[in-house]
């Protein structure tokens, strides 16, 4: 690869948004969200089962709400801060993302990402093997909770969206407190509306299972675009930012229309090494930075994979599961009896 000094410059061309660009992307992802609603709540009257047709593809259009969302807490969607600040506490309503708060822990995400001393804000609790061997037994089985897939899947959306996002964190700022409040009382007063307008069950069936299916969406894009087998995580005195960017974040390759529903999210690499640069440049400054085509790669297939890398091994810089645990200690059980001279 490139010396790791030049790749930022290889991105830096492509960091200013276009006004156009963002503003027709807000159309093209409000406009069709808005119609598979509409168009959900009517099937309601014939089936449920219709009306998963909309729901689901209109899941996918909230996830890349939320990329909007994302890239406007980064001050990257408009070139006026104000305006990121507007569009996306608007975001953030039909999200459920207050804007303040949700930025300053995606900032220290990116400033810690793959930084072993600096874990626990913005991130993804991951324990190396020797964390978790040492830990008492109610915290391995806190982490075995957490890390199981319908934990993190199922009930981490309803979690960190409806109850965690609700909630000021310790020592926020007024301006972030405020942000809080203003999108929480937008968000009950515009459910409010919707429930006594278009009546409230038909409201939860259908926002809710949008809510659902993309909120799981959602954690599985944060999830398995830092969590794949040969990832990046060092001590605080040998990490370094642009490694941690293009070793640490993979580029998931994704179907076109996935990709489209998704925000580019899946040239993650080039959005850690660059947050300034927009979601819609991502796929450009990826193909035209051939030192920025080498990194990790994972396929919708071989993205699966990641769901059994539950711990990281230090020693061997790689993800394990948790039998992987006995694996590794019967393998040195093993070279330590090879090694002992015979009597």
């Amino acid at each position: 690869m490139t010396n790791i000094k030049t790749l930022k410059k290889e991105v830096a061309p492509y960091e200013k948004s276009t006004t156009k660009e963002s503003v027709w992307q807000i159309i093209n992802t409000l406009g069709p969200f808005f119609l598979l609603w509409f168009l959900a709540y009517q099937s309601l009257s014939v089936s449920y089962w219709l009306a998963l047709v909309p729901i689901v593809i209109a899941a996918g259009f909230l996830t890349r709400i939320f990329i909007i969302f994302h890239d406007c807490t980064h001050f990257s969607f408009f070139k006026s801060r104000r305006v990121n600040r507007i569009v996306g506490t608007a975001m953030g309503v039909l999200t459920l993302f207050p804007f303040d708060q949700w930025g300053h822990e995606h900032a220290v995400h990116h400033a810690t990402s793959g930084n072993l001393d600096k874990r626990g804000t913005g991130d993804i609790w991951t324990l190396t093997i020797d964390e978790y061997l040492a830990a008492p037994l109610k915290i391995r089985l806190a982490y075995r909770f957490y890390r199981n897939p319908f934990v993190m899947f199922v009930l981490g959306p309803i979690y960190v969206f409806l109850l965690k996002n609700r909630f000021n964190r310790k020592n926020a700022r007024k301006k972030e407190r405020n942000n809080t409040y203003l999108v929480n009382v937008i968000i009950v007063a515009l459910i409010a509306l919707l429930c006594v307008t278009l009546g409230w069950q038909e409201f939860l069936l259908v926002q809710g299972s949008i809510f659902m299916v993309s909120g799981s969406i959602g954690i599985w894009l944060f999830y398995v675009q830092h969590t794949f087998e040969d990832s990046y995580f060092e001590e605080d005195k040998e990490w370094q930012y642009v490694l941690a960017a293009v070793e640490g974040s993979s580029f998931y390759k994704l179907p076109k229309f996935m990709q489209f529903l998704t925000g580019n999210i899946g040239y993650h690499h080039i959005h850690h090494l660059s947050p300034r640069v927009p979601n819609y440049k991502l796929e450009e400054a990826h193909k035209n930075s051939e030192p920025l085509q080498k990194v990790p790669t994972i396929s919708l297939l071989t993205s699966l994979k990641s769901l059994r890398f539950k711990l990281w091994d230090e020693e061997n810089k790689t993800f394990v599961s948790f039998r992987g645990i006995k694996s590794l200690d019967k393998s040195k059980s093993r070279i330590s009896t090879e090694a002992k001279p015979e009597l």
